[in-house]
């Protein structure tokens, strides 16, 4: 656990906590505006292209083999980006870093679904659920302070130092884990190449939609090559013996209905952690400062609710029940915002906040040990895989989609000022997050029932 979840805690972290650092890079550095981004964005790209590929390689040659390679990865990476010479190679070192990144949450939930069962399984991944939190929440707030009194260089440094810890601890963890790889298989070395194309397609489309434009011509063809990519990637695996990802575990209605609960988590909440701090600031008047600290009324509920969603279903509740409370949170947290403003006050805009983290807290962590437990053990990094691909894809489409549309609405002012402009184009699309995440709320629990009748059929 200790292993694990020390490895978890740097990924959101080195996220987040990057963000903070792009300034004293760029003035370090001398790197435009483009190369910079690239330093946060290099890293979610190849997060996202490479998680899948890094589960179904876990149940190859063995979940902690895999997880200590992506440590040992990131740690190099990091190394490389506190040594770097320029903005180019900070930026390549970042991806690698991604690479890294994306074996650590694939396999490290893995290693946890093989190595705890029953209600420790469920205490394993609250915890797995509440560090990931941590991380994002404290990411700023860690890096912010290092980077003032330290300089940038050693953000990165100490990550490295984090993951030779988590290195230290591999042997002990091999004495304690009893896994078994599959053995004599084979990597879909074509599926895995076919999916990572088309998920760098797609994320590099996202990513550049919002300076593009989204209907121009190069993020356009982007998107359609990446559909296309991904429909030649589905033909292929049924065509496979061992495919990257086997599509019988999307017949499994529970399995999928547990992967669209972090979807709407990245609509409903990721949208909102990530935006919100720039309306304070725009609209409410708000200092940097000020505003975040009051973003710890959405964060505080993911750093304590995961504990509670796991001692509930211990108690006998339903996870089902517990997940879609969740989604009902998520929806009535967004639509709660709808009443901050120019002039709201804390006490009004305090309980929304809650209920929105409350809805992501109650159900992080819970999804990955309850779609993971749904699965044959063989299949479980591919599983994890495939959850954290959804993760972090819809977290990448969701934050491209809502500040390319808030900024396009926010510019059709018609004479409103700009705060003005930017408060009802906000408001715009807390109602579209409301609706989206009671979209996906409907079929999950529309998939839980079928599954249940299903079951109870047979």
């Amino acid at each position: 656990m200790f292993a694990v979840l020390l490895a978890v805690f740097v990924v959101p972290i080195s996220i987040s906590g990057t963000a903070v650092a792009l300034p004293e890079i760029g003035a370090d550095t001398g790197a435009g505006s483009a190369s910079l981004q690239w330093v946060v964005n290099a890293f979610n790209v190849a997060f996202a292209c490479f998680t899948l590929v890094w589960g179904t390689l876990a149940d190859l040659i063995g979940r902690i083999r895999a997880f200590t390679l992506g440590a040992a990865i990131f740690a190099v990476a990091s190394l490389v980006c506190a040594f770097s010479p320029n903005i180019y190679v900070l930026d390549g070192a970042r991806a690698l870093a991604g690479l890294g990144g994306a074996a650590i949450f694939a396999c490290g939930s893995a290693i946890l679904s093989s190595a705890f069962d029953g209600p420790a399984r469920a205490k394993a991944f609250a915890l797995f659920g509440t560090v990931a939190g941590v991380g994002v929440a404290l990411g700023p707030t860690v890096s912010g302070p290092a980077v003032d009194a330290l300089g940038w260089r050693w953000i990165f440094g100490i990550q490295a130092a984090v993951l030779a810890v988590v290195l230290l601890c591999v042997p002990a963890v091999k004495r304690q884990v009893n896994e078994q790889p599959a053995g004599g298989g084979r990597l879909d070395v074509r599926g895995a190449v076919v999916f990572v194309v088309a998920m760098a397609a797609l994320t590099y489309g996202i990513v550049q939609g919002s300076a593009w434009g989204w209907t121009s011509p190069g993020t356009l063809g982007l998107l359609v090559f990446a559909v296309v990519l991904l429909a030649v990637f589905s033909a292929l695996a049924k065509r496979t013996e061992a495919p990257l990802l086997d599509v019988s575990l999307l017949r499994n209605r529970r399995f999928v209905a547990y992967t669209l609960v972090p979807v709407a988590a990245s609509f409903g909440f990721v949208t909102q952690l990530t935006y919100l701090p720039s309306y304070l600031a725009a609209v409410a008047g708000y200092s940097a400062s000020t505003a975040g600290v009051t973003m710890l009324l959405l964060t505080i509920p993911v750093l304590a609710l995961p504990m509670v969603g796991a001692k509930l279903v211990q108690r006998g509740t339903s996870p089902v029940a517990v997940i879609v409370v969740s989604l009902l949170c998520l929806v009535v947290g967004d639509l709660g915002l709808l009443l901050i403003g120019p002039e709201a006050s804390f006490a009004v805009m305090a309980p929304a906040m809650l209920v929105t983290g409350a809805g992501m807290g109650l159900s992080a962590g819970l999804v990955d040990g309850q779609a993971l437990a749904l699965v044959e053990p063989a299949k479980a990094g591919m599983a994890a895989g495939f959850i954290n691909t959804l993760r972090l894809g819809s977290e990448a489409i969701a934050v491209a989609v809502f500040g390319s549309l808030l900024a396009s609405l926010a510019a059709d002012g018609s004479g409103r000022d700009a705060a003005a402009s930017y408060d009802g184009a906000f408001h715009t699309l807390l109602w579209a997050m409301a609706v989206v995440c009671l979209v996906l709320g409907v079929l999950v629990v529309a998939l839980t029932r079928g599954s249940s009748r299903a079951e109870h059929a047979g």
